[in-house]
């Protein structure tokens, strides 16, 4: 039976972790070096590292930050943001990240995609997906440049597109929920994860334990994600795996 995940995140911005609530108002988190080595002593399944202005800055992911990180973990690390090309790949995995997270790059480029997929292995591969629900539609929509610029892409359809073209894995972010704490978008990641064959990584919305055993169970995610509340030391992933094992939940 295949264990479900528990991963931080760390949004970084000029090079200091920081946490908003729906894509806005951030506020210091602190140094990422640092949280990393935390997280990985806690005993987190993975850490994600999202340079969050790369793109809308036009700019690449900070590489020396990644070696950085990369140089206190012995859990597996995905690294997003500024990433556009096979080359930036190269230069991010080079730097000690296990995984590449597109997710601006593969709207724009879905065939950056198949190239890094076919070069690098789908394993490598993580498309993340910051969707945000349409009340006109019903549906939910995709957005790039760190949730700036909606596009028209419908989620579900991005989804299986992305999958098709060689990603091996989707972090779907709810940009409704996010840094709300009130729980993950159930509806979104059981959509996704029902429409998709490879892992979904649930993300935004994280407050409490509970919530996660909600997105592994409701939301049939395979992993969940989670800043704020690890950031600021709200619960910590020693209690939240602790009680997702009491609920009956396969954690690690």
């Amino acid at each position: 039976m295949i264990t479900k995940r528990i991963i931080p995140c760390l949004d970084v911005k000029e090079g200091r972790v920081v946490k908003g609530i729906q894509f806005v108002s951030l506020r210091d988190a602190g140094d990422p070096v640092e949280l990393a080595k935390f997280y990985d002593q806690e005993g987190a399944d993975e850490l994600v590292f999202l340079d969050i202005s790369a793109s809308h800055e036009g700019r690449k992911t900070m590489v020396q930050v990644v070696q950085d990180v990369a140089s206190q973990l012995a859990i597996p690390f995905t690294v997003g943001g500024g990433i556009n090309s096979l080359e930036d790949m190269k230069r991010i995995l080079r730097a000690g990240a296990d995984k590449v997270s597109l997710n601006t790059a593969a709207v724009e480029n879905p065939s950056l995609i198949n190239e890094g997929s076919q070069y690098f292995g789908a394993q490598c591969i993580v498309v993340a997906i910051d969707a945000k629900y349409d009340e006109s539609t019903g549906s939910w929509k995709v957005y790039t440049h760190g949730g700036r610029r909606e596009t028209e892409r419908d989620v579900i359809e991005w989804a299986k597109e992305v999958v098709e073209r060689g990603a091996g894995e989707i972090l779907l972010t709810s940009m409704n929920c996010d840094g709300e704490k009130a729980g993950f978008d159930l509806a979104l990641t059981s959509a996704v994860s029902s429409a998709v064959s490879v892992p979904v990584i649930a993300s935004g919305g994280a407050g409490n334990a509970e919530h996660f055993k909600e997105a592994f169970n409701e939301g049939k995610a395979d992993a969940a994600l989670a800043a704020s509340i690890f950031h600021y030391k709200e619960t910590s992933v020693k209690e939240v795996k602790a009680y997702l094992q009491q609920e009956g939940v396969n954690v690690r």
